[in-house]
């Protein structure tokens, strides 16, 4: 596939050989995005695990304080009061069997999805549509709960869920390229935070092995891990 004149100028603009500082990958990001749409900022994180191992998952959520620049449409399974509740809150939609039966025909209208526990019997049925799309309801990353209100203005406001793939990394979007540079770098803080508080106890030597920052169309460029102390002041 040929490269076009953009991407090869914004290619030219990284040092492929150079580890940056977080600031300077997120102002050289900026520079190098060529789209004509406004692109995510992706990030890119190898760490030292083995996710073959249970006990080496590195998975969880994080708000991001800035956004992540998207609308998010959230799902309630939920019925009476807190179908109520989820509504008030800003669900897309929310329903018990009807909007199970509007699911397993088909209807998939949306990217994140909640369930309050006395209803996970009947979503349960909707594992094998969910499942494989990311889209199950899960307790452990708070998609299950009666506080349906907060857990929807979460979602809302830019809460995202990081799993460790099995060769070690870790992607997640850290918001837009349009964003101003402390936005993203507070997204990516907040982000950096939680993978180490993340850390399995079994995980041995360099944790954060790699770090790569990228647009959606532009190239990636390597920071240094040893700099992620620089993240903290963005934390107070």
């Amino acid at each position: 596939m040929p490269v076009s004149k953009k991407h090869k100028a914004a290619l030219a603009k990284v040092d492929r050989q150079k580890r940056y500082s977080f600031e300077e990958a997120v102002q050289l990001l900026k520079e190098a995005a060529y789209a004509s749409f406004d692109e995510t900022v992706e990030i890119a994180v190898r760490l030292g695990v083995d996710p073959r191992h249970a006990d080496q998952m590195v998975r969880g959520t994080v708000g991001l304080p800035s956004g992540t620049g998207k609308t998010v449409r959230v799902a309630v399974f939920a019925k009476g009061e807190k179908e109520r509740e989820a509504r008030e809150a800003g669900a897309d939609v929310a329903g018990a069997e009807d909007l199970v039966e509007k699911v397993q025909g088909g209807f998939l209208d949306f990217d994140k999805a909640i369930a309050t526990p006395d209803i996970m019997g009947l979503v349960g049925k909707l594992g094998k549509i969910l499942g494989p799309r990311g889209l199950m309801p899960n307790a452990k990353l708070g998609t299950v709960t009666f506080d349906v209100a907060t857990a929807v203005k979460e979602l809302k406001a830019g809460k995202i869920e990081f799993r460790v793939e099995k060769n070690g990394i870790v992607h997640c979007p850290m918001g837009k390229v349009s964003f101003a540079k402390e936005k993203i770098l507070l997204n990516i803080a907040a982000f950096m935070d939680s993978i180490q508080r993340a850390k399995p106890a079994t995980s041995k030597g360099a944790y954060v092995k790699g770090l790569v920052l990228s647009s959606t169309m532009g190239p990636g460029i390597k920071v240094d891990p040893l700099l992620l102390k620089d993240l903290k002041s963005y934390l107070v």
